[in-house]
């Protein structure tokens, strides 16, 4: 994966929201717009197996507007540059102890960059890897040893990392596994079946957390 992608999913608990998925525009130079069949592979995957209701097509906003608030749901992926202003932080850290939830998945280096920028959202609060006990292990999909191996960067293990705001998990950060990967098309990356399906069961497990949480 050669871009940097945000896409925000909200488990807003607002109401009047659709449940629906974002592609986060971010600054800095990182390709946002990276992997442009994973989320609708994933969407489909999800309308399938677990009954959502997501627009088959997900929507790029901006990290400054105020239309991330539309969406229950954003997520992040890439591993270019990323630069969040001050008012973009001040927005991203509003939407997200309103109720929104952010996956962001490392398409490999993004690390250095996020957990500066994050740092800018949040500065009293530590990325923590999450237990295997945790629910967004635990969804329709039992994954008990954790997030599942996907891609390989650096040959470490993969890790779930979470932002948590007074208990609840606002942020799953997946690291050394590249969730989005094994959502594209088979063709692009060439995972084996079985590889693919971990990667899709994962990710409607991240969906269901937090449309439900």
């Amino acid at each position: 994966m050669k871009q940097v992608l945000f896409f925000l999913f909200i488990s807003l608990n607002f109401s009047g929201y659709t449940q629906d998925v974002a592609i986060l525009k971010y600054n800095g130079g990182g390709d946002w717009y990276a992997n442009p069949t994973a989320i609708p592979n994933l969407i489909a995957f999800s309308n399938k197996n677990i009954k959502t209701n997501i627009s088959k097509t997900p929507q790029g906003v901006a990290i400054g507007s105020e239309d991330i608030f539309n969406f229950p749901l954003l997520f992040m992926t890439g591993h270019g540059n990323v630069s969040f202003s001050e008012d973009d932080a001040k927005n991203l850290r509003n939407y997200l102890i309103s109720g929104g939830f952010l996956h962001i998945s490392d398409n490999y280096g993004l690390d250095i960059f996020i957990r500066r920028e994050m740092k800018k959202v949040f500065p009293d609060i530590e990325f923590q890897e999450i237990s295997t006990k945790h629910l967004i292990y635990n969804q329709t999909y039992r994954f008990p040893n954790g997030i599942p191996k996907i891609h390989e960067h650096d040959k470490k293990a993969a890790q779930g990392f979470g932002l948590f705001y007074k208990g609840r998990l606002i942020v799953f950060y997946d690291y050394q596994t590249d969730l989005s990967d094994g959502w594209e098309d088979m063709i692009i990356h060439n995972n084996p079946k079985r590889v693919r399906e971990k990667a899709l069961k994962m990710g409607a497990n991240i969906i269901e957390y937090a449309f439900k949480n």
